[in-house]
């Protein structure tokens, strides 16, 4: 199982991305990490690249928000990503927020798995169930 991971926008937290790296080689996926930095085109282009069947963004400074809101536009443009499983987790406003109002809003812009404030096996566990229930895995 294929995932690419990195940290969207100007957001330069690296010790994280490399935490979600290793827990993901420890459960024992192929990761292509794009590091820090990240701009969503890249994320895309890199799982069709990579045939990869998960994608995960994470954003620890709350910009992911500003970003996601590009999330249908893009996917509509990259027709490849529908069945990709498409998640997304750390703190994913600026300020305050609660997960009532933050997870349907990013499902809103297409992730199906939102972990906002989560730690971080609990949320690859979510993303094990989603495998699981899709008979991925």
């Amino acid at each position: 199982m294929k995932v690419v991971t990195g940290v969207v926008g100007n957001d330069i937290h690296v010790v994280a991305n490399r935490l979600i790296d290793l827990s993901l080689q420890a459960r024992g996926y192929e990761v292509f990490n794009l590091g820090v930095n990240t701009y969503l085109e890249e994320f895309f282009d890199a799982v069709i690249e990579t045939g990869a069947e998960v994608l995960l963004i994470s954003s620890l400074n709350g910009e992911a928000e500003g970003w996601g809101r590009e999330v249908p536009r893009l996917k509509a443009k990259y027709k490849k990503l529908d069945d990709v499983i498409m998640m997304i987790g750390g703190n994913l406003v600026v300020g305050t927020g609660n997960a009532e109002d933050i997870i349907p809003r990013y499902k809103g812009y297409g992730f199906d798995i939102v972990c906002h404030q989560v730690d971080l096996n609990t949320g690859l566990d979510s993303l094990e169930e989603m495998l699981i229930e899709r008979n991925l895995k």
